[in-house]
């Protein structure tokens, strides 16, 4: 899985490709929780095709280390799968979601 990282002012944004499942769910999750301590996060899901239960959990256990050091996460540009999946499991209750990067951008300056 690639993963592209970058700083937009005080924010992370990580910008993962193709699918987030059982197989690359433990980079992803390495690599947000990486990001965490380091301020605010924005995961731009603009390029990710699906996302499994392993990768919810890594985005929960993001979210959780993120409050606990007063950062901030988000999620911006689901994917039509993505979105569905996001729907059902009820998730944009756990995590911030954004339409787009740039929207998500402005609420976490």
């Amino acid at each position: 899985m690639e993963i592209s990282e970058q700083r937009q002012g005080d924010v992370v944004v990580l910008g993962p490709v193709g699918r987030i499942n059982n197989d690359t769910s433990p980079e992803f999750q390495s690599r947000l929780l990486g990001c965490v301590g380091s301020g605010a996060v924005l995961v731009d899901l603009s390029r990710v095709e699906y996302i499994s239960s392993a990768g919810l959990r890594a985005l929960m256990m993001a979210s959780k280390q993120s409050k606990a050091v007063n950062g901030r996460l988000a999620v911006a540009a689901l994917t039509p799968v993505v979105k569905e999946i996001f729907t059902i499991s009820r998730f944009s209750y756990v995590v911030a979601v954004y339409e787009t990067a740039a929207d998500a951008l402005a609420a976490l300056h």
